[in-house]
Order: C-alpha cells, then structure tokens, then sequence
C-alpha cells in the first residue's frame, strides 16, 4: 500500500490585507454672495413699532399686576374658606356632643324610672327639650354658614370693585 502523508496545517488564521480604498470627498459648494439691498426704514414707521413696542409692555405689565391681585384674592378667599368651614365643622361637632350627651342623660334615667308613667313623662320632656334645642342649633348652624359665606366671599367682592375701577 502506498503511503501518504498528510502535511501538518496551521492554526494560525491569516492575516488580512490592508487595501486602500479611495477617501470619499464632498464636493465643495460655496453660497453664492448675493447683494442685499440697503434701504431705510421710514422714520414714521420706526416711531409707530417703538410706541406698539411700548404700548405692548404696558399692557403686558398691567396684565401680569391683575393676574398676581387675582392670585392674592384667590389665596386670601380659600384661606378664609377653610377657616370657616373648620370652625363650623367644629361647631357642628360640638352640636352632636350636645345631642349625645343629652341622650345618653335620658337612657339613665329611663333606667331608673320606677314606672311607664314616669317613663313617658321623661320622654315627653326629652323631646320638647330636644325639639328646642335642635331648633336653636339650627338657627345657630345656619347663621354661622351665612358668616362664613360672607367672610369668604368679601375678598372677592373686593377685588372686583378694585378691578372695577382700574377698568
């Protein structure tokens, strides 16, 4: 049999070639110069964009003044409104402690009546006690919403007479 012989190969990768390839170049491009024309603007003209100029900042100064009043209006207004609806929250609260506190007084003497007779006579007692009262809290209730109301919205009856007379 003949022999053959396999020659060894190299793991060696080979190397790449380096060719040079042309540079792209943009062709260059120039603007051509055009001649502008030189004119003047009439003195006329010039005059009336000064005084609109003027005129805008003028209004955009009194502008930016009745946006900041309006501002101060709106934060006095709901200063004044969460004021007011607090205490009336409270008062509201302290109605309801009266109320409570005044059944929870006739529940213990319900307790210790000794008959029904005595048992409907506190009762009665307790609703034309309780009826008095309920009307009185809401004579109270209701006049303390009007003041609130009112207190909330002069601020703003204010500022519209203020705006009013800037007009």
């Amino acid at each position: 049999m003949p022999e053959t012989t396999v020659a060894p190969t190299s793991k060696a990768k080979p190397k790449p070639v380096a060719v040079s390839a042309p540079a792209f170049e943009m062709p260059k491009f120039e603007m051509p110069k055009f001649e502008m024309p030189k004119f003047e603007v009439p003195t006329a003209f010039r005059e009336l964009a000064e005084k609109g100029v003027a005129q805008a900042k003028e209004n955009y100064e009194k502008v930016k003044s009745a946006a900041e009043q309006a501002t101060d209006v709106l934060e006095d207004t709901y200063s004044t409104a969460s004021k007011g609806c607090a205490s009336y929250g409270l008062k509201l609260i302290e109605t309801t402690r009266a109320n409570s506190d005044a059944s929870f007084d006739l529940m213990s003497e319900l307790m210790t009546a000794k008959s029904y007779s005595e048992m409907v006579e506190l009762s009665s007692a307790f609703l034309r006690k309780q009826f008095d009262a309920m009307i009185a809290q809401s004579k109270e209730l209701c006049e303390h919403a009007q003041k609130v109301a009112t207190e909330t919205a002069e601020p703003i009856k204010e500022s519209i007479g203020i705006f009013n007379k800037a007009a």
